[in-house]
């Protein structure tokens, strides 16, 4: 079996058990309601009994709240569904014995492992997309236009960001014998890889520092951050890479 039919068939495996849909909602509905939300916030607000005061003090939204709410709904969510498909990607196949089906056709332990990361980063790039549009639609009907410019990096920064979950996971389910051990592998990654940045100096060169970077080409064109940039993609090949050794020596 070829990279692109192993590809085809993974993609198809996303359609037919609707996650793929699942993640479009998802991630369009708050690409659609962070900017209704940080415009609606004063209201909100006050709407409870005794903040009536304290509603009154909230500054007038502006486009950079609706960037800056756009910004923590996808970062968040991102990379909860990366990590809720990824779990089972490997796991999954090999808890159930269909993985050993695939490997004799034959395929590659490599390229099964590279469908898979790439059939789900196609579709939260594609995901994404919609999600970036819905949401800069919505902005400019309740604020202005954004930069275009800024708005497009930032979803790449959002994509990249999410990538490294989803990496991060395919090699916790690559390691794991069943999906309940890959959920608690995955977690424990994530839960690291959230706390390193409390470390003194260490975040800026972390993949949350992608998410930074997108949100600041609003205020500051000229914002880069290349080591962060290229720690991530660095750490996205090294977890392709050591599933593959991992999942290369493994007797399924």
């Amino acid at each position: 079996m070829s990279f692109y039919a192993s590809l085809r068939k993974e993609i198809l495996e996303l359609v037919r058990t609707h996650r793929l849909l699942v993640m479009a909602v998802i991630l369009v509905f708050f690409g659609l309601a962070s900017p209704l939300l940080a415009k609606l916030m004063p209201e909100i607000i006050g709407f409870f009994p005794g903040a009536e005061d304290f509603a009154l003090l909230v500054p007038t939204p502006t486009i950079s709240d609706a960037f800056t709410q756009y910004v923590k709904n996808l970062s968040l969510f991102g990379p909860m569904l990366a990590f809720l498909m990824a779990m089972g990607a490997v796991a999954q196949e090999k808890e159930r014995g269909t993985a050993v089906l695939v490997l004799v056709k034959p395929l590659s332990r490599a390229v099964f492992l590279l469908a898979k990361f790439v059939a789900l980063a196609l579709a939260f790039l594609g995901c994404l997309a919609l999600a970036g549009l819905a949401g800069y639609y919505y902005t400019v009907l309740l604020f202005g236009a954004p930069d275009p410019f800024a708005w497009l990096v930032l979803n790449v920064m959002l994509w990249l960001y999410v990538l490294v979950y989803v990496a991060l996971t395919l090699l916790a389910s690559t390691i794991a014998k069943s999906q309940a051990a890959a959920a608690g592998l995955g977690i424990g990654a994530i839960v690291i890889l959230g706390a390193l940045p409390t470390l003194p100096g260490l975040g800026k060169y972390l993949p949350g520092q992608l998410v930074t970077w997108g949100t600041t080409l609003l205020t500051d064109p000229s914002a880069r951050s290349w080591p962060a940039l290229g720690i991530s993609l660095g750490l996205i090949a090294a977890c392709l890479v050591a599933a593959w050794i991992i999942l290369d020596r493994q007797e399924i």
